[in-house]
């Protein structure tokens, strides 16, 4: 249901924390490697394509430049997720924070921090959530289990 792409195998360990936390939501994934700059017809298929294949929604990682979330936005009719990461290349990350999030009326990329890629794949879980009830659910009781760590955290420094 989730497409998680990234520019190349150096975004893995960051976009690994969506993968972990759309599989612990039960929600199923595909994972692949997409360079806007080194493989711009795989790009092309894939945009054009991913909700052909049941693909709801598309997390997309990148550096440097980071034009892939944009890219992919460009021609796929589903709603896209960039993730920034701050990359060898990069310019302590602005740069792959400023490609992706400043993008042309008409072209939304919806945008999480730099290095976020948990906070896009609960995004992503949330999109879905919103028209499968199970999946809404699951969100839910993440969020109270969110709320039960804080306040637990609470009761132990106010002691």
């Amino acid at each position: 249901m989730v497409g998680i792409i990234m520019g190349s195998d150096s975004d893995l360990p960051i976009m690994q924390e969506a993968i972990d936390i759309l599989e612990s939501f039960d929600i199923k994934i595909e994972v692949d490697i997409v360079s806007a700059h080194r493989t711009p017809e795989k790009l092309v298929e894939y945009s054009k394509n991913a909700h052909k294949r049941g693909i709801k929604v598309i997390i997309a990682g990148a550096g440097g430049a980071a034009h892939l979330p944009g890219m992919v936005a460009s021609m796929s009719p589903l709603p896209i997720i960039g993730v920034p990461v701050k990359s060898r290349n990069s310019i302590d990350g602005w740069d792959s924070v400023l490609s992706i999030l400043q993008m042309p009326g008409g072209v939304p990329v919806a945008t999480v921090a730099l290095d976020g890629a948990k906070n896009a794949g609960i995004l992503a879980a949330q999109i879905i959530g919103a028209s499968d009830e199970l999946i809404l659910n699951k969100i839910i009781a993440y969020k109270e289990e969110l709320k039960l760590k804080v306040n637990q955290a609470s009761e132990r420094v106010r002691k």
